[in-house]
């Protein structure tokens, strides 16, 4: 078969062979009609109705492949009304283009609803810390119909040239200075069941090294243990670690003067330690930038897509990813693996090995009539017997323990559930309840005042005046 073919084209003055080129012109304008198809689905789909009339493009905007198609068929000798059933477009603007050389187009500038408004809005915007809420609200009560979106793209632009760039300078340590701790939390499947664990993250500052462990809150106990097993796990201390503001660390703070109301229980602590504690300013976050980063690897990296069985599963796997993965990893800032970069230069202080006073608190709990004891919001159960023994309990708990006492016997201990709302399993003997021996029948109610109306009250007597008479009466 021939690469040239004689075609009969609707509108052409001659009849003539037409090879390649034409072909790849008629694909060219084939292509165009499918997307314009597509785009006016669509369109028709969501509701909305197109700008150009009649399915033709929007304004004169033709991109240079069509408009050299739309020249080839002009010198082919084919007519507008071809060309223009042939690529797609519009007969108008196949005239337009006839003689016109191609240069990129822009669209027309649309116009908004809210153009209107535009001097209201860029004076009034300011005096409402561009609260788009607020000006939405007045909008509708001037006569415009508005949503605070439509509202907050608007003077977004705005918005944004008003906020001052702040600089940032980056704030780097020497080897064993200092350390920084924050939070974080996630929400994880532990078995079968989806918990948010909290995060206890640190840094240090220099070798960029980190430790992660999770637990069920971020109360008092949770913050002392994690910071123990922190010190284990580097092999000592910085000489001073920097937090944010929670009220674990710091009950009140004064930032004009400085002034700081610690809590004893963790200053007592820390000062066993001898290490410095600093805090950040209000709502400077990223003043301890590196731990804030470290939170998100944690998150984005060891935990996503992960299940485990327990708690403890989890702490063993943060720690082999933290020595594995997050110490072997070539920093971004200090391009070093924060192994290497420890082991070369870091300096830290040796803590003292004498064991800190676990902290515990003793609290007063009602036994059920079920055998359980209710503390932050889950249950714990204890023998059965206890019921009738005592009606309260005395209950330690420490972080990662529950210890329930009752006078002459030995304590049950538990470890602490995660989350609320838990049962914990009974691993004792089995819980059994002990049986009354059943009392004797006291006979049937004597002052029951219908049964006494309808049969009158009935002398009780001796049976052995019964006897007595049934002797007479032999006799």
């Amino acid at each position: 078969m021939n690469d040239r073919m004689e075609l009969k084209v609707p509108g052409a003055t001659s009849t003539e062979p037409l090879g390649a080129e034409y072909h790849e012109v008629a694909y060219v304008g084939q292509r165009f009609s499918q997307k314009m198809h597509q785009g006016l689905c669509a369109d028709s789909d969501s509701g909305m109705l197109s700008a150009a009339p009649g399915g033709a493009p929007e304004g004169e905007l033709i991109d240079q492949q069509l408009w050299g198609a739309l020249a080839t068929l002009r010198e082919r000798g084919l007519a507008k009304k071809a060309i223009a059933r042939q690529l797609g477009l519009d007969v108008k603007t196949v005239r337009r283009w006839w003689d016109r050389t191609w240069k990129a187009q822009q669209r027309r500038p649309r116009g908004r609803v809210l153009d209107r408004w535009a001097a209201f809005l860029r004076a009034r915007a300011p005096e409402v810390g561009f609260n788009s809420v607020v000006l939405c609200r007045e909008l509708v009560e001037l006569g415009e119909r508005c949503c605070a979106s439509t509202v907050a793209k608007y003077i977004a632009p705005w918005r944004a040239a008003l906020r001052p760039a702040e600089a940032t300078v980056r704030f780097e340590t020497g080897p064993g200075e200092q350390g920084q701790v924050d939070w974080g939390s996630s929400w994880i499947y532990l078995g079968v069941e989806r918990v948010r664990v909290h995060l206890f993250t640190m840094v240090l500052g220099f070798s960029r090294r980190l430790f992660a462990k999770a637990y069920g809150n971020e109360g008092l106990e949770s913050l002392l243990d994690a910071h123990a097993a922190a010190f284990a796990h580097f092999g000592g201390r910085p000489e001073s670690l920097l937090y944010d503001n929670p009220r674990t660390i710091v009950t009140a703070k004064d930032e004009a003067t400085g002034q700081v109301r610690w809590n004893a229980t963790f200053k007592d602590r820390m000062d066993f330690y001898g290490l410095k504690v600093r805090l950040c300013r209000y709502y400077r976050a990223q003043t301890k930038g590196k731990v804030e980063s470290a939170v998100k690897y944690v998150k984005r990296n060891a935990l996503a897509g992960r299940r485990f069985a327990s708690l403890d599963e989890l702490n063993a796997y943060l720690l082999r990813w933290c020595v594995e993965v997050a110490d072997q990893r070539v920093h971004g800032t200090t391009h070093e693996k924060p192994a290497d970069r420890f082991a070369r230069a870091e300096r830290l202080i040796a803590v003292d090995q004498r064991a800190p006073t676990p902290r515990e608190r003793v609290e007063t709990r009602l036994l059920s009539r079920d055998g359980y004891v209710a503390v932050d919001a889950n249950r714990y159960p204890v023998p059965l017997d206890w019921v009738e023994a005592v009606e309260v309990v005395d209950v330690r708990i420490l972080a990662e323990e529950i210890w329930i006492h009752r006078p002459g016997v030995d304590p049950v201990h538990h470890a602490r559930l995660v989350g609320k709302h838990q049962v914990a399993r009974w691993n004792g003997e089995a819980r059994q309840v002990r049986r009354r021996p059943s009392e004797p029948a006291a006979g049937p109610p004597r002052f029951d005042p219908a049964y006494v109306e309808r049969i009158g009250e009935v002398e009780i007597r001796p049976l052995g005046r019964y006897e007595g008479l049934l002797e007479e009466v032999r006799s």
